[in-house]
């Protein structure tokens, strides 16, 4: 079933539920009145859901139009928001834009911070930056939505805790980056709030593109009306969800409502950096990867961050060439 959470003036707004082809939405506070309260009450809240979302698909009576500028993030308030780098090539292109040596332990400890679970957007929310001298940067990714996870769990059984599926725009102000993590002390002000895709999709909506821990399909970028990226999401994921949920999970457990993300999603393209979708590769998910393929060609960066105006897409469509998740459709907007 898809889920998403309506707008309504309230800070965690009205649990709705979405038919597949995302064409209804059908009111569903009446069995949970919000996404959290859903998650926390889990093993009453699903099947009637999932009955409710059964008969969205055959009963054009009930429900109406689904509007995704409607559409608050599928939790505006998490427990907790965690974001990984399971994506390692993006880590190590973005380290040698820094002029920073990777280490080899990246390979094999996933990297990890800790975000903002209070500043959540809707999938079409303005992207509102105090100034472009930030070095303001899309990161298109895939997050899952978890319940009770025990500290110590396996990899194998964290998957089984996962409840639902969509993809973000982690924002990133890559020019506040360096002197931040260079205090020692992690992200914060580098990290703008994460937007959302207009629903969440539970495991089994996706059939067999979702295993191993992973969601095998394009991440499509769109940024200023041109092609930007295509990069598979189940290819060249070094770490996958069930390992990311266990590092998380390794010294205290997860609370039902928690967010992890995967990191920007990343492509090698015949064991180099990839290439543009122009030159025929898959592309970027995030600026600042091209940034560094032309600084490894050229000797500087070509292309620059995004300014005020400038629009970014993001989805992700099955075979059929249909949107799984809707639109993450933004502007980049002067605050004040």
């Amino acid at each position: 079933m898809k889920l998403a959470t309506i707008k309504n003036g309230t800070r965690d707004g009205r649990l709705a539920v979405v038919s597949k082809n995302l064409s209804r939405v059908a009111d569903a506070s009446h069995i949970a009145p919000n996404m959290r309260s859903a998650i926390d009450s889990w093993s009453f809240s699903s099947p009637r859901l999932m009955d409710l979302a059964e008969t969205l698909e055959t009963d054009t009576s009930i429900g109406e139009p689904f509007d995704p500028a409607t559409a608050h993030a599928p939790m505006p308030r998490a427990v907790q928001w965690a974001d990984g780098s399971a994506y390692v090539n993006h880590v190590e292109l973005v380290r040698k834009a820094r002029g920073v040596e990777m280490p080899e332990s990246f390979w094999t400890d996933p990297l990890m911070y800790m975000g903002a679970p209070d500043a959540m957007l809707g999938a079409q929310d303005d992207i509102v930056a105090g100034s472009t001298d930030w070095g303001i940067d899309m990161e298109a990714e895939v997050a899952v939505f978890l319940n009770d996870v025990p500290m110590g769990v396996s990899a194998e059984a964290a998957l089984n805790h996962v409840l639902m599926v969509a993809i973000i725009n982690d924002v990133s102000y890559r020019n506040l980056i360096a002197p931040e993590l260079g205090k020692g002390f992690g992200f914060f002000q580098s990290k703008g709030p994460t937007a959302f895709s207009p629903v969440a999709a539970t495991p089994d909506e996706l059939g067999q593109n979702w295993r191993d821990g992973k969601l095998h399909l394009a991440m499509d970028v769109i940024f200023n009306g041109n092609e930007f990226g295509k990069a598979n999401a189940g290819v060249d994921m070094t770490f996958d969800f069930g390992q990311l949920i266990a590092h998380a999970a390794k010294t205290r457990p997860i609370s039902a409502g928690a967010i992890l993300g995967s990191g920007t999603v990343s492509n090698k393209l015949d064991g180099g950096p990839g290439k543009p979708v122009s030159e025929g590769g898959v592309g970027y998910s995030c600026i600042a990867e091209i940034r560094t393929i032309e600084t490894i060609e050229t000797g500087e960066p070509t292309t620059p961050f995004m300014q005020f105006g400038d629009t970014v897409e993001i989805d992700m469509k099955d075979q059929n060439g249909a949107s799984i998740f809707g639109t993450i459709r933004q502007q980049v907007v002067e605050a004040g």
